[in-house]
């Protein structure tokens, strides 16, 4: 295959993070994206430097692309006629793949010389005790899967696909790499231009300390922290910097556990304050973070401006049912209250469909925190038992009901059943939880806590729009939405039938005309209610028991509260 010594030879390499599939059966994409796949970025990061090692030998160039199939639409047709003319010499790479994307992947692996790694195929290597039927089928078409992390392992992929000697499995999750010194992730000039914002991503470490029974990071990346060094982090900036990029979404699970998180927050203050260099930040960290000292305070010194919480839940049964036990509700308020006081926007993660929730206690628990909590923007999860986690291993191993379809598990979906709601009502409580909490009235008084307590009320209005009408107006989780969806009538999964074009046309175009003007309408009111509000002169008067000082009683009160104790409430607002 390779080509004569008089020519350099070619070996081409194509990056794929895939989307996938809506109700409908149409890949999600977007004109616009949000958030960066950290995944893409680790791998072309890897890729390029095995290419400036030539690890393919001193006669052999590696042609590298990447896409991100979420905001760009992947030449498939092109790709297949580039390894034509190259004697399928080459390899496809479907890189960080999640349950809900393996579907998409398999599709698109059919026609190629594909390897597909990831979350799912690690997360079911590291949990069951076989080969789930999906994964089967994918080995069953030829295609190669890679569990575990690719830093030290990507040559030997690659050596092996020119060869044409790629073995049906790698399996690495035993024997997880350390961080420090390896290739940074680099992000694709092109994918930038694409993220609005221009947002990069990059992990600072892996690994979690905790063992959420839900989670599936501690399964494929282990619970024991591994970590780049301040020097690799600075360096990362810099590129960043050169490419036009000041904002990052910092990917660890849980930041505030990186065991280096003190060192890498340093070199980023000494960036900024010495240097110049603007820096943005969006973290994630655990309820317990605020009690870490100096940790919140040099987190917005380093330029963080906004920060995930996996808060969960506010019922202390539902958190120990999901051997959540670092959640303390009581400690809520406080680490809330900490990173207001540094003007960093707070969002957290609530998940519906615990063994102890109703319908009705979930709306109880909704009010609890409009009125107990100072959350910015909470986000909603439907309980999926995803592959890799304990929970998916239990159930599997007590023969529950468990939803065959991969494409649901992208935590939107009821895929289980319920002891105490049918599916039905489930699914019906997770959209209405949405219309509960960004009700008028409650987004009213986050702009109004904004204002108060010297957050941006246009940042936090811009975050408003963002998640709400994301699952409002797209029907989609705030974490898949983008800007201006694209719609490919193709693009459709197979089995399903592709639509006339005089029947999907047009129809394309009312939803869009219903779902932008509606958008559109909606932010114009959000923007003239914030302007109004910063206009009236006793918004500075304002307070509530979320943003009033905590004591013993106010957190007392929310722990039963949350427990379903009290059905009145103990305290009028301020």
């Amino acid at each position: 295959m390779r080509q004569s010594s008089g020519q350099r030879a070619k070996f081409i390499l194509e990056l794929i993070k895939p989307s996938h599939y809506d109700d409908d059966g149409y890949v999600i994409q977007w004109w616009r994206g949000w958030i960066p796949s950290n995944s893409l970025s680790v791998l072309h990061g890897l890729a390029r430097e095995a290419q400036s090692r030539q690890v393919l030998g001193e006669e052999t160039d590696i042609e590298i692309d990447a896409f991100d199939e979420t905001i760009s639409v992947v030449p498939l047709k092109r790709i297949i006629r580039r390894f034509r003319r190259n004697r399928m010499r080459g390899l496809v790479c479907l890189v960080g793949v999640q349950t809900n994307q393996f579907p998409r992947a398999v599709d698109i692996a059919r026609r190629l010389r594909v390897a597909i790694g990831g979350f799912h195929v690690s997360g079911c290597v590291s949990m069951l005790p076989e080969t789930p039927p999906e994964m089967r089928e994918a080995l069953g078409l030829g295609i190669t899967l890679f569990a575990g992390e690719a830093e030290g392992r990507l040559d030997g992929l690659l050596r092996d696909a020119d060869r044409g000697e790629l073995k049906p499995f790698y399996n690495f999750i035993a024997d997880l790499p350390h961080l420090e010194g390896q290739p940074l992730p680099y992000p694709d000039r092109s994918h930038l231009h694409h993220i609005l914002g221009r947002v990069s991503s990059f992990d600072a470490g892996r690994g979690c300390p905790f063992s959420c029974s839900f989670c599936t990071i501690i399964n494929v990346q282990g619970r024991k922290s591994r970590y780049r060094d301040a020097d690799d982090i600075e360096r990362l900036v810099r590129v960043n910097q050169a490419q036009g990029s000041s904002s990052y979404f910092i990917t660890d699970d849980d930041f505030a556990r990186n065991k280096n998180w003190e060192a890498i927050l340093d070199r980023l203050i000494e960036l900024r304050e010495r240097e110049g260099i603007e820096i943005r930040l969006t973290i994630q960290v655990d309820v317990l973070c605020h009690k870490i000292p100096r940790f919140v305070e040099k987190a917005a010194r380093a330029g963080c401006k906004r920060v995930f919480i996996g808060l969960e839940s506010i019922n202390p049964d539902n958190l120990k049912a999901a051997s959540k036990r670092q959640n303390r509700v009581a400690e809520y308020r406080a680490m809330l209250q900490a990173w207001r006081r540094v003007g960093v926007i707070t969002y957290a993660g609530y998940i519906l469909g615990f063994p102890d929730d109703t319908p009705e206690k979930i709306r109880h628990d909704i009010r609890v925190i409009q009125r107990e909590l100072p959350i910015d923007i909470l986000e909603f999860f439907v309980l999926t038992p995803l592959p890799g986690s304990r929970d998916h291993q239990e159930m599997h191993l007590r023969g529950v009901r468990l939803d065959p379809d991969m494409n649901r598990y992208d935590v939107e979906h009821v895929t289980t059943d319920h002891p105490r709601m049918t599916a039905a009502e489930w699914q019906s409580i997770y959209d209405e939880a949405w219309r509960l909490y960004y009700s008028p009235g409650h987004i009213e008084t986050l702009l109004k806590r904004a204002i108060v307590s010297g957050v941006k009320p246009a940042r936090v209005a811009t975050m408003i729009f963002s998640f709400y009408a994301g699952h409002k107006y797209e029907g989609v989780h705030p974490l898949q939405v983008g800007l201006i969806r694209r719609k490919r009538r193709r693009d459709r999964r197979p089995g399903m039938q592709r639509e006339n074009p005089l029947v999907f046309y047009p129809r394309r175009l009312g939803a869009m005309f219903t779902t932008y003007v509606s958008g559109l309408l909606f932010f114009w009111r959000l923007t003239r209610l914030r302007r109004r509000l910063q206009r009236d002169p006793a918004i500075r008067d304002y307070s509530d028991i979320a943003i009033a000082p905590a004591d013993a009683e106010a957190d007392q009160r929310l722990e039963l509260l949350g427990g379903g104790e009290l059905e009145t409430w103990a305290r009028p607002a301020v």
